[in-house]
């Protein structure tokens, strides 16, 4: 099974003496792709003001020193699971997962990059800024991913069954062309939004720990604090409706 999954505002500043470079990705034969998104970021960094970056970046306050300007490519990498820190990686704690597990997430977990683009969950990031939905002088990056890499990401999903665990916006990024799953949470027969991105984690965790293969294994998997109660399909889509409990 193969996992589509969302990136998060924050990040961890983790460092370490590996960089970016083509064999740091998935997709490599798209990586000069890749680099022209990341050099346009550079070269914005170098000459827009302050208020320009503040506003790329969705932070208040900046500093003008030299870290705010520094190149991607001399900033050290981490696996991108371990990089992203938000809620839903929070409750993944991918660090505390055996390594089965980890291995299952790192194999079949496409993160979606509001600057990268599609990455796997193994793949190095450096530490970045970028508020979802910014252009980059007018660049709508989740057009330029969606027209360069949906048919490297098709190929790479091949016959596998999919889970779709993003947010709607990374639907954008790369449109979903065969039958694929996905998790709607329920409290009190209403739809949870505000917590719905620490039960993807919950959901992600859960999946890599049971090494689940396909739909069928999906529907046997008991989820922490969740209970299926019913599957909804319109389309390519299998909406499965779980009651927090």
């Amino acid at each position: 099974m193969k996992i589509l999954f969302s990136p998060s505002e924050a990040k961890t500043a983790v460092g370490s003496n590996k960089f970016i470079d083509k064999d740091a990705f998935i997709f490599p034969n798209l990586y000069e792709k890749r680099c022209k998104i990341l050099k346009i970021y550079d070269e914005f960094l170098q000459t827009a003001g302050l208020e320009q970056i503040s506003k790329l970046f969705g932070v208040k306050n900046l500093t003008d020193e030299p870290s705010l300007r520094e190149s991607l490519f001399k900033k050290g990498a981490v696996k991108a699971i371990l990089r992203y820190d938000g809620v839903a990686y929070k409750h993944l704690d991918y660090r505390c997962l055996d390594s089965a597990a980890q291995e299952f997430i790192d194999k079949n977990t496409l993160i979606f990059s509001n600057l990268f683009g599609p990455v796997l969950a193994a793949d190095a990031l450096p530490e970045y800024k970028l508020k979802q939905g910014e252009r980059i002088n007018g660049l709508n990056l989740e057009e330029f991913y969606s027209q360069n890499f949906s048919g490297e990401i098709d190929k790479w999903l091949g016959d596998d069954d999919i889970l779709d665990l993003r947010a709607e916006f990374y639907e954008k990024f790369y449109r979903i062309q065969k039958p694929f799953a996905t998790f709607k949470f329920l409290k009190n027969g209403k739809v949870v939004s505000h917590y719905a991105k620490a039960y993807r984690g919950i959901v992600l965790r859960q999946v890599a720990q049971n090494g689940v293969k396909n739909f069928s294994e999906l529907c046997k998997t008991d989820i922490e604090n969740l209970r299926l109660i019913d599957i909804k399909k319109t389309g390519l889509k299998s909406e499965f409706l779980v009651q927090i409990v």
